[in-house]
Formats: C-alpha cells, structure tokens, sequence
C-alpha cells in the first residue's frame, strides 16, 4: 500500500479513537456536574432553619428533588411498636443496621423517622441493644430523604426489618405512613435516656469525574501524537533507504585481493559491504566489526 494511503489509515483511526474520547469526556463532564449540583443542594439545605412538614410536603405528595436535606421540625408521637431495622447499612466500617420508627404527627399523619444507626451484636448480626424512642409527646426535627428503590435482586429481610428504606415496603409491616419521603434524625425533645449513633453527614468529595474528563482528552491528543510520531518515523525510514540506494549507486568497486591458494584475484565481501552500505549509527559499526572478525 502506498505510504499516503497508511497514513491516511492511521490518521483516520486517530481522529475515530478522539471522537470516542470526546464522547466519554463528555460524559465524565456531565457526572462532574451532577456531583456538584449535589453538593450544592447540600450546601443550600443542610443547614437551613427547620420549618414545618406541612411547607414542604403535602399529604400523599412526593418531595421535591430541591428540598431534599431540609430540616423540618414535627410534633407528636413515636409509635414504638411498629419500629423496624434496615440492615446492611455501612456505618463504622461493618454491615450495622438502622432504627425507623413511625412517629404520627398531631394532625394525624404518620411520618418514618430514622432514629440513627446501631453496630452489629457480639454473638448475633442483630444488634444486641436496640433504644427505645421517647414516649408521650415529642418534638423531634429531621432533614426530609427521598425513600430508597427497592432491591432489584429481589432480596428480603426477616419479620421485624428490611433490605432498604423502601417506604412502600416498610409501609408492608408498619402500616399506612407518608409515601413521599422520610426523615433522619437531627434532635428529639425531650432527649431519650439513651439513642442509636447519628448517621454521618453527606460527603462533600467532589469525585473523580473531574480528572477522568481531562485524562479522555489527554489520551485523544496523544492518539494524535503518536499517529504524528509513526509517521515522521516512517519517511525518516524512507528517507534513509533512498540514502543507501543513492551510496550504492555510486559506490566505487571493491578492490581485487590476491588469494594465497590459488593466486586468482578476488573481491574482498567485507570490503564490498563497505562500499555499498555506509554505516549510520553505532549499531552498524558493531556489525562491520563483526564481519571484520569472519
């Protein structure tokens, strides 16, 4: 194939292996701005003045994607013998497990608060102390979370938990709560003698995405810089056998040497190579060195 038709090839492959990169650059770009607008909202809600359930969810509505985070504060009841476990949750390096309890506001509504997270039992996974939520009248204050998907392998719990903060399946066990959201728990008044430990506040990284996107582009503009070295490579290869065929060309004959045996003259080989190929580097000296020794 002609010189122009391969690096045509080559060109076209880098400009195919860019626009690939471009395509996942972009999509690192986009993960990057998800990721910041999330910590955005974090920043805007997480630690605004709490207000009442009612400004910001209605009965049977769905919260608003904007007012995840938001502290909201709510009078009533817990009801203490419709409380639950999540497992599996990642708290303090182990598979703990969290406490949900419904609480039914004054105006009737029931409302899931997640009272916080408790580590594993000694001698079971079942943790070996579970703390009872205040009785009587309580105010408590929680930030609103959206409900969890539901497990998509299917996976249950035992009676008395459930795989995730699925309200629709805590809904199974507790009875009818609110289906929009959830609260975690900031305080309860009054305190309870004794509480599960306070889940940690969201993470603030930022992510990799950032620096994946950059790297897609990098990686796309050395596609291109090694297309350019192959190439420059390449003539400078040609280049060099056209030198070698102009040498030999206009080499002159090797000269005759008389042979102890028969008295015929003859062409010396080492000679011969000399005239023909002119040495271009290191390596080709070792090689007439070694021809030199035969």
């Amino acid at each position: 194939m002609p010189a122009a038709g391969r690096w045509a090839i080559y060109i076209g492959v880098a400009i195919l292996f860019a626009v690939a990169c471009g395509f996942l650059s972009h999509w690192q770009f986009s993960r990057n701005a998800e990721r910041s607008e999330q910590l955005q909202l974090v920043a805007d809600n997480y630690d605004a003045a709490p207000v009442a359930l009612g400004d910001l969810l209605a009965p049977g509505a769905e919260l608003s994607p904007q007012d995840e985070w938001r502290p909201v504060r709510m009078r009533g009841s817990y009801l203490a013998d419709e409380q639950l476990l999540v497992r599996n949750r990642a708290h303090g390096g182990s598979a703990a497990y969290e406490q949900l309890v419904p609480f039914r506001l004054d105006d009737g509504r029931v409302f899931l608060v997640d009272r916080g997270w408790l580590p594993p039992g000694n001698q079971q996974a079942a943790p070996d102390d579970i703390p009872a939520p205040p009785a009587g009248d309580v105010v408590v204050e929680v930030r609103l979370r959206p409900g969890e998907a539901a497990p998509s392998s299917g996976r249950s719990a035992e009676a008395g938990q459930v795989p995730t903060i699925n309200l629709g399946l805590v809904a199974e066990q507790t009875g009818p709560i609110e289906p929009g959201a959830y609260g975690l728990i900031m305080s309860e008044t009054p305190a309870p003698a004794s509480a599960p430990f306070t889940v940690d506040p969201p993470s603030d990284d930022p992510g990799p995405y950032l620096s994946y996107a950059v790297q897609w582009i990098l990686f796309a503009v050395m596609g291109f810089g090694f297309i350019g070295y192959v190439i420059v490579n390449e003539r400078k290869l040609r280049r060099e056998d056209a030198e070698d065929e102009d040498d030999l060309d206009v080499a002159p004959p090797a000269a005759p040497v008389q042979t102890a045996d028969t008295g015929r003259r003859r062409v010396d080989p080492v000679a011969l190579h000399r005239a023909r190929k002119r040495p271009r580097d290191r390596d080709a000296d070792d090689e007439d060195a070694l021809l030199d020794a035969h």
